[in-house]
This record gives structure tokens, sequence and C-alpha cells, in this order.
């Protein structure tokens, strides 16, 4: 255990521990455990992403210890534990497999690693406000860096070290990405913004700074010019197909094609361009209409079960608006670019039955089971919240 940055009631070491079988070692210590005994969970879900996803499947082995004694362990449901009581310092130890290669779970091979906290980080019972230092270890082998929106403690930007969050729920919406990575950085109203690229390359990274930087730099000043964070991190994994993103308090990750992201020597606007740029406006939006403004049933948001809401459609729907309409305004398409997205929009609305069947309403009520698991009927029982 690392214990370099101590003073804090939780600390988490992470380590790449075995690549080719995808899997990561945790330890979790606390300081002042319940002295009736430990209560420690896995969310079952991420927000952003409205399915029951039951992270703690895929926890493979669990253990605690306290002074160098075993600390017995008894599981109450299908993610949480509960400790022997311990007279000291209480240390959880978890190996969990990371191959869910989607911007919602935890990947770790020889290439790239990509985690979300609610896949790694233990929720302590009754000490969810109490600050928590994570050390991220590198791998034993590879010239990895680290990309995170988490406020860094020790080591340089990109290094591997020690950060800090003030409490659980910020803890896990900060997720983390490591591998060779390749980064831009651009200021908006004096606030820095890092955008991290795991996947090989070649790709016109001034050109995505500048559209970037404008897209940024319009939302920002729609919203009063002054932005919510010191500093912003786009995680961006690249692969030879793939799009979406989920957002997150000061970041976001997102998932896109190689043919999606600008080559160098050429200057045309292509689809996959003007879709990828249109997820990075969708989720630095959300900065605002989600992640600040949000809905009352979120605040608090209970993570072990299901979080009903009848307005995902204002905080999706409204945000799906002004994406498309941020790159007009900021002159990275032309009016008639805009006006194409904005048909193809109203064509998918007007083919799909479920229209009819459906309010907005109710879509967002249910997508816990009907948006995110559609089946061959979908289009003509639901109707998207976006």
């Amino acid at each position: 255990m690392n214990q370099t940055v101590d003073d804090a009631a939780i600390v988490y070491d992470v380590h790449p521990a075995d690549p080719g079988a995808h899997l990561f070692e945790v330890t979790c210590r606390v300081d002042g455990p319940d002295p009736g005994g430990q209560v420690f969970s896995l969310p079952a879900w991420i927000p952003g992403s409205y399915l029951i996803r039951d992270y703690a499947r895929h926890v493979i082995s669990v253990s605690a210890e306290s002074d160098g004694a075993a600390i017995p362990l008894r599981k109450t449901d299908k993610h949480t534990w509960r400790a022997a009581a311990a007279t000291g310092p209480l240390l959880i130890r978890a190996t969990i497999y990371a191959h869910d290669a989607s911007v919602r779970g935890a990947y770790l091979d020889y290439d790239r690693a990509f985690f979300n906290g609610v896949c790694l980080f233990f929720r302590i019972h009754g000490m969810e406000n109490e600050r928590c230092v994570v050390h991220l270890a590198a791998p034993a082998d590879g010239q990895w860096v680290v990309a995170t929106s988490m406020q860094r403690l020790t080591g340089a930007d990109e290094e591997f070290g020690a950060f800090v969050a003030p409490g659980y729920d910020e803890l896990i919406d900060q997720p983390v990405m490591m591998g060779p990575l390749s980064c831009i950085r651009f200021d908006v109203a004096g606030k820095q913004h890092l955008v991290a690229f795991s996947g090989g390359l070649d790709t016109d990274f001034d050109r995505l700074q500048a559209d970037m930087q404008q897209i940024c730099a319009g939302h920002v000043e729609l919203f009063g010019g002054t932005p919510p964070f010191d500093r912003y991190v786009f995680l961006v994994i690249v692969r030879n197909g793939g799009y979406g993103g989920l957002e997150h308090r000061n970041s976001s990750a997102l998932i896109c094609s190689r043919d999606d992201l600008p080559r160098t020597a050429r200057t045309d606007m292509t689809s996959g361009y003007r879709s990828f740029l249109g997820l990075v406006s969708h989720e630095y939006f959300h900065l605002w209409n989600v992640k600040r403004i949000r809905p009352a049933e979120f605040v608090p948001c209970s993570l072990d079960r299901e979080a009903y809401t009848r307005q995902l459609w204002v905080f999706e729907g409204i945000t799906s608006y002004y994406d498309d309409l941020g790159l007009l305004r900021a002159a990275r398409i032309t009016p008639e670019s805009y006006l194409e997205l904005l048909g193809r929009t109203l064509t998918a609305v007007y083919r799909a039955g479920g229209r009819r069947r459906q309010t907005l309403e109710e879509a967002s009520f249910d997508a816990w089971i009907k948006f995110y698991k559609q089946d061959e009927n979908a289009p003509n029982a639901i109707v998207s919240y976006y």
C-alpha cells in the first residue's frame, strides 16, 4: 500500500496488475472503520446511463485484513459486503476484471486502460463524504501516461501519482485513462482543457484543437461566460469503429472511429468528423444541463437501484438540440449542413410509430426497461427522449 499521502480517511491504490488477463488489483484502506463491522459496496449503475449493470459481477476476489490479521467478510446482497469488526485500520483487497470497451465500464490490456470509478472504487458506507485519496500505479512495462480530471496531489501533468476527491460521489464521477496517449490542450475563458486520445492516429491535431476550442467557447458564453471548473478533460477512445459518450462533472469519455477524426492535409468536413464534433458539443453541454442543473430525483442519487425521473427528455432532449446548433454557432458547419442534420432527426422521429404510443415523460421514466433494452419492436413502441 502506497503511504506517501496518508492524511485521508479512505485511500485507494489502483494497479493494472495483469493486462493480459484484464485484471486490476485494487486496495482500499479505511482508517476508522465502523466498530460494528464496516459495510462496503459497488454501484449497480453509472450516472448518465440508465441501466442496471451490476458492476460487482466483475469482482473476481475480495478479502480484508487489519494490522496483518485476516478479517472475515460476509456478502449481504449482490453488490454489498460486511466486514467483521476491526480494532485498527481496515484494508480491503480486490481483483477486478476489466474488459468492457465502452465508456460505461472498465478496460485493461497491454495497449491501454480505462475505468470509471463505479467499477473499481468501493463505497464505504457511512463515510461517503470523507476525503478520498487515490494512488494510480503504472504497469510494469510500457511508456504509459495518465489522464483524468481528478485533482492531483503528486507528480507532474500526465504522470502517475496521487489524486484526491472530497467525497465518494465526486470520486466516481472522474474516469481515468492510461496508456501511450496523445494529448492536446487549449484554454477557454482562462480555464485549461485537455484532450487525451487513446489509439493509433494520423490526425490533424491543430484542426481538432481549433474546432473544439470554438465549440466549448460558445457553450461557455451561452451559460454566462464563466466555466464551472478549473480544468476540463476529454478522454477520447479511438477504435476501428464505434460512437458514444458519457458526461461527467469536469470531464467526458468519448468513443469514435479512426475515420471520424480529421486527417492531416485535408480540410473537408466529413460526415464522420461532423458527428464527432456533435458528440463533443453534446457532452460538453452536459456540464450545465445534467451535471449542474439536475432532476430533483437525482439529488441525492442512489446507485444501488433505479432512480426514476420523468425529465430525461429535458436533460437529453434539450442537450441534443444544442449540440448541433453549437456547431453552427461556432461556425464549424454551414447553415445547409445544420438543416440537413435537423432533417435527419425529424425523419427518424416521424418514421417511428412509437411516438404515437409513448410520451416523452413515459420514455424518460421507462428508460431503464425500454430505451436501454430495445428489441425488434422498439420503433413501434417507444420514442427516444433524445
